[in-house]
């Protein structure tokens, strides 16, 4: 791959700094000083409401200046692919990794088609390879990989010959899709298209079946090394599905299934451990220099995405500017008004792109196109006086393994050379020594080479790496969106994936890989080391947070206060900062486009996530800690589509199941509703001078059993939409044990 001089840029780089904004964001970060100023000038007249008041608000104050510091410089990019072709004589190969876990909770068909629509990108299919790792060693999983590799002979060649843009089938069929194309009115198409139709609904016909148990596998033949396999103890499994021999740019790219090898005594590392087994076996067949990686519900929704991540590998003027290109993740058939607040647009629109003006965005796991030699521990060329390239045989043997073919393979990559093509199965044999349980050991594997290991979110551990080195990333968000994926959808699954993410990020910050020691003793920035720990710090949050919801109801119970009294002109200070911040967070959604409604529920479900899902994850790294457990790596539950089940009405409304998850939200609305009940003539204690509660701890009560509304509904509920009988009777139970606790400190 020649580079050539080219006086056009394969890419613009646009400020997005807005300074009404800033100044609003500024005078917030004023008024929370103020009030904080304030609480401790009259700390002495007031109680111990007064005390956590002021520690949880200087928490949020804290917090707040994370918030400010990573949206300051807000950045975009605006990519030009017709220009790839001025800049290089030829397109650099790329490796395509999709990961999925559990056929159960990642339906096959999902996969499939996400493949299919990777294998069907505008780009040379002799310069793309498609890997799928299946880390529950499925039958299924495979038979559907091998219906699918036969589909695409069909369904590949139908989208390049008529321009399809939408190139994932089910998607692509779900409407009236021959608007889609360039020659919708050509007989000729109209006869494809109900050819390829028939197809993809016999395809899926065949993987339904076999997902119901209709169709029985004979374990001999392709299916001979599953026939002993189970989940957790199986040999490695390597199946060449596609090869294109010729390595022509118009027939299909190369598809390969691994499922690593798992014995129960040896650590497997999740994700993590999954994605470098990747990289190894792809390093030994294809070596390409740049890889993407996508989960199995993330399908390539903008046909020209690899030409859009390559304006930014290829168009910076120092590689070290470029470590690793991220796509925003971006949902398909979201639910109106995101009633679970799971969709993220005003996330990644403010404080994403903000992250991308500092040192790079974070690494989110999916839709990221990675450097080959980056991923192998490469530093930038300006980090290290070492030459990036030499590998002493101590270091190929300790660090990269004992496979001698893989590490010659390394050294390529490494040194920035390409690999000539050659035929799949002559690696066949090293990828299934690369891909065993026991390849890593003695290694750095994890350590300082591949994805990082010690987290359950390795995504940001190994981004963190990466960047702790002194290297940059990019942001690409062509439009339409590159990928598309689908969130979780109901109570549980999203209770689920927002505990794993908030236990991998406090592992991570109390990891040795922190952001604080990257400062310090790396090449990480100032600025983006706040970028991180404002994400990091999400599972401490629901302390002071939880404290904070808790403390009206504490001091209506207790007939205390821990805002200013009415009479005051301080309670102008808490009331402005409630007002001007609820504000600024509407003017955030108005911007992009989302209702009043969307903003309230994303509100309300950052109080129940913080509740319930960032507290478990805490007291999981508290035992982990402790040595009284381990993490666990918990799959969130995909759907194809979030409206192919119940009706409208029942579709945004939350969801419980038996987890104790529930336990914490459940008894904090049960507290707030006591707490009214004590308002009650008769019931309410005596206080002492003038300092019993008023309007705004009235007022903030309501206003948590509105953020819990869910929590009320589902009390009355029945069925998935009822909390269980066990879960109300242990919210029961924390509510009276807090009643009586306000009842001994109110009578002492």
């Amino acid at each position: 791959m020649a580079i050539q001089s080219s006086s056009a840029p394969l890419y613009e780089k646009i400020s997005l700094k807005k300074r009404l904004k800033r100044a609003v964001e500024i005078l917030i970060l004023f008024l929370l000083v103020s009030l904080l100023a304030y609480r401790l000038l009259h700390i002495k007249d007031h109680g111990l409401e007064w005390q956590i008041a002021l520690l949880c608000e200087s928490w949020f104050t804290f917090v707040w200046v994370l918030v400010i510091s990573t949206k300051w410089s807000p950045v975009s990019y605006k990519t030009y692919p017709e220009r790839i072709l001025q800049r290089v004589t030829e397109l650099p190969p790329v490796d395509v990794f999709v990961t999925t876990a559990d056929p159960q909770l990642e339906p096959p068909i999902i996969t499939v088609n996400t493949v299919l629509s990777l294998m069907a990108l505008d780009y040379p299919a002799h310069k793309l390879a498609c890997y799928v790792s299946d880390d529950g060693c499925s039958p299924l999983t495979f038979y559907s990989l091998m219906e699918a590799a036969k589909f695409a002979k069909l369904w590949v060649p139908f989208c390049k010959k008529y321009n399809i843009q939408l190139r994932a089938p089910f998607r692509y069929f779900a409407g009236n899709a021959k608007t889609l194309s360039s020659e919708e009115c050509s007989l000729e198409f109209q006869q494809a298209w109900h050819t390829m139709k028939d197809e993809y609904e016999k395809l899926s016909r065949k993987i339904e079946d076999a997902s119901q148990g209709s169709v029985l596998f004979d374990f001999t033949g392709e299916f001979a090394a599953f026939s002993n396999a189970e989940r957790s103890n199986h040999s490695s499994i390597i199946k060449i599905l596609l090869e294109n021999k010729e390595r022509h740019p118009d027939e299909l790219p190369d598809l390969i299934y691994i499922s690593r090898e798992k014995r129960p005594k040896h650590p497997h590392h999740y994700k993590a451990g999954a994605m470098n087994v990747l990289t190894r076996v792809s390093g030994l067949m294809t070596n390409a220099p740049f890889m993407l990686n996508v989960d199995c519900d993330m399908y390539a929704h903008n046909p020209q995405i690899v030409l859009h991540a390559l304006c930014l590998l290829l168009g910076t003027k120092h590689e070290k500017d470029c470590a690793f290109v991220q796509c925003p993740q971006i949902f398909y058939d979201g639910l109106k008004d995101d009633p679970f607040g799971n969709q993220m647009v005003v996330l990644f629109e403010y404080l994403g792109r903000g992250i991308v003006g500092i040192q790079g965005p974070f690494y989110a796991g999916t839709g990221c196109f990675h450097r080959r030699k980056v991923i192998y521990g490469s530093w930038p060329d300006d980090m290290k006086t070492k030459d990036r390239g030499e590998l002493t045989e101590e270091k190929s043997l300790n660090g990269f393994g004992g496979s001698k073919q893989f590490i010659n393979s390394a050294t390529h990559a490494l040194h920035g050379n390409l690999d000539h093509p050659k035929d799949l199965s002559s690696s066949l044999e090293a990828a299934g020594q690369v891909a065993s349980c026991a390849y890593e050991y003695n290694t750095d594997w994890g350590k300082k080479i591949g994805w990082m290991y010690g987290s359950t979110t390795e995504d940001i551990l190994t981004g963190l790496a990466i960047h702790t080195k002194g290297w940059r990333s990019l942001y690409c968000s062509p439009n339409p969106p590159a990928f598309l994926g689908c969130a979780p959808s109901g109570g549980p699954a999203s209770m689920t994936q927002q505990k794993r993410w908030a236990t991998g990020l406090l592992e991570v910050l109390v990891s040795k890989k922190s952001p604080i020691y990257g400062t310090l003793f790396g090449h990480l920035h100032f600025r983006q080391c706040l970028a991180y720990l404002w994400l990091l710090i999400r599972a401490l949050r629901s302390i002071p947070e939880f404290l904070y919801a808790l403390l009206p109801a504490y001091c209506i119970m207790t007939n205390s206060h821990f805002l200013p009294k009415g009479q005051e002109p301080a309670i102008l200070i808490p009331a402005t900062i409630f007002v001007i911040y609820n504000l600024y967070c509407l003017y955030e959604y108005f911007i992009t486009e989302l209702s009043i409604r969307e903003w309230w529920n994303n509100h309300r479900m950052q109080w129940i996530t913080s509740a319930c899902a960032w507290s478990f994850g805490l007291l999981s790294v508290v035992l982990k800690l402790l040595g009284l457990s381990e993490t666990v790596f918990e799959v969130t539950k995909k759907e194809q589509s979030a409206s192919s089940d119940g009706t409208s009405a029942e579709l945004g409304r939350f969801t419980f199941d038996e987890s104790p998850v529930f336990i914490p939200g459940t008894a904090l609305l049960l507290v707030h509703l006591t707490a009214i009940l004590t308002m009650l003539p008769g019931l309410r204690p005596q206080a002492s001078k003038n300092n019993g509660f008023g309007l705004g701890e009235v007022a903030c009560t309501v206003w948590v059993v509105l953020c819990f509304w869910p929590f009320f509904r589902g009390i009355f509920g029945k069925g998935k939409y009822g909390i269980p009988v066990t879960t109300i009777m242990k919210g029961s139970i924390l509510t009276t044990i807090v009643v009586y606790s306000c009842r001994f400190t109110s009578i002492s």
